[in-house]
């Protein structure tokens, strides 16, 4: 992951080795492991809301930097059926925020 671009804004690189930019939508617990719902920011000009994005559930794993400093790292989910479940999970919250938001 690279610097901060804005608060919950941040570019990394994908599997294929691009640079995408993506947002944190929320945080999630899933057997005592803390989890990152990371939504994909469409490079279109159009800067309306998608009705549709693409989202991906990393892991955030603390430590501790040579100076001492707490950090975070996102790792990837390696187990196909943890990374389905959490999506599971990832899916219905988001979808139960909107539906607050929408209240």
């Amino acid at each position: 992951m690279s610097e901060e671009l804005q608060p919950n804004l941040f570019t990394m690189t994908d599997g294929d080795g691009n640079e995408i930019l993506v947002r944190e939508l929320d945080n999630l617990f899933y057997n005592g492991v803390e989890y990152v719902i990371l939504g994909v920011v469409p490079q279109e000009e159009n800067t309306a809301e998608p009705d549709v994005i693409d989202c991906f559930v990393v892991q955030v794993r603390p430590f501790t930097d040579e100076n001492g400093e707490e950090m975070e790292e996102l790792i990837p989910i390696e187990d196909e059926k943890l990374e389905a479940k959490l999506i599971e999970i990832a899916s219905a919250k988001l979808d139960e925020d909107a539906e607050e938001e929408e209240i």
